[in-house]
């Protein structure tokens, strides 16, 4: 396949080097250093399992790239006001745009500036960084995508769906393709608003917070709002949702960091917009009342856009 990725940083750099390392023609669309360490160097990655370098394309002109078979979109979304229109000239009729970004929404700007190409949102699991210009640290055992098309699509973006998680598969990434997509998104999204609004606010790791009774009183009632609003939206999250989302927070202990509390803390915009701001949004439009979202919206939004 020809691919191309829009936002060849940590998660970005990663899966495109695996499906670069497999044969396919993969194009990383970065800048600055990371751009020049790549075409200087190649792609170096770190992994749990071995180091290796990767030859692939990269540019910082999408112009230069053309209509590509699978695009993958993992900039940081609050890049997409100027990294969708970007990726126009790489999008044609036959192409699928996989979404891995954060958030419950975040493929919607895909859909409405590319409506005849195949739109697949997505939820990635990996834990990876950027250790430096051209380098790709990947860590941990777990390492995952899930994709599937939106409700009410053609049955052959399903297809699609599953012919480029057999491609990731065959590049050595676990993938699977979801008939209800909305599910996975929501069931992450859970977790993610959670720890990054909660730690945020508080300015501090989860696993310190949780022990404290007045701050596991918020962090729950964070998601039951999130499940409530999820539910009120049509989703069929699953029974238990809460208390096993929990459980799984609780047993990551010391491990559990969220991008956004450390962004907040470096002074970094935040992507508090799809996080906890899309819950209020959701809870808003759902007729559910999410006071602690709100309150975690309020409160973070005069830092969102990140501070010297």
């Amino acid at each position: 396949m020809k691919i191309a990725v829009m936002g060849a940083g940590s998660i970005g750099g990663y899966f495109g080097g695996m499906m670069a390392r497999d044969g396919h023609d993969v194009t990383l669309i970065a800048r600055g250093e990371h751009l020049d360490a790549i075409r200087r160097d190649g792609l170096r990655m770190q992994t749990e399992a071995g180091d290796f370098v990767v030859s692939c394309s990269a540019t910082d002109n999408p112009a230069d790239v053309g209509p590509v078979d699978l695009a993958l979109l993992t900039t940081k979304t609050y890049h997409n006001a100027v990294a969708v229109p970007a990726m126009a000239p790489m999008v044609g009729s036959g192409s699928a745009v996989l979404c891995l970004q954060n958030g419950v929404d975040s493929f919607q700007p895909l859909l409405d500036s590319f409506p005849d190409a195949t739109v697949l949102p997505g939820a990635a699991y990996i834990e990876a960084g950027r250790l430096g210009p051209g380098v790709v640290r990947q860590a941990g055992p777990v390492v995952r995508i899930v994709t599937g098309p939106v409700r009410g699509a053609d049955p052959s973006h399903g297809q699609r769906a599953e012919e480029i998680c057999a491609a990731f598969r065959a590049a050595g990434v676990p993938a699977d393709a979801s008939d209800d997509i909305a599910v996975t998104l929501w069931t992450k999204f859970l977790f993610i608003a959670t720890m990054a609004g909660t730690s945020s606010l508080a300015r501090e790791y989860i696993n310190e917070l949780l022990p404290r009774p007045e701050w596991r009183k918020i962090i729950v009632g964070c998601m039951e709002e999130i499940e409530r609003a999820g539910r009120a939206s049509g989703v069929d999250l699953a029974q238990g949702i809460v208390p096993d989302t929990l459980r799984y927070i609780e047993e990551g202990g010391a491990a559990m960091r969220s991008s956004m509390h450390a962004d907040l803390m470096a002074g970094r915009p935040m992507e508090l917009e799809t996080l906890n701001g899309a819950v209020a949004r959701a809870g808003e439009a759902a007729g559910v009342p999410t006071p602690i979202n709100d309150v975690i919206y309020a409160a973070l939004k005069p830092y969102a856009a990140g501070r010297s």
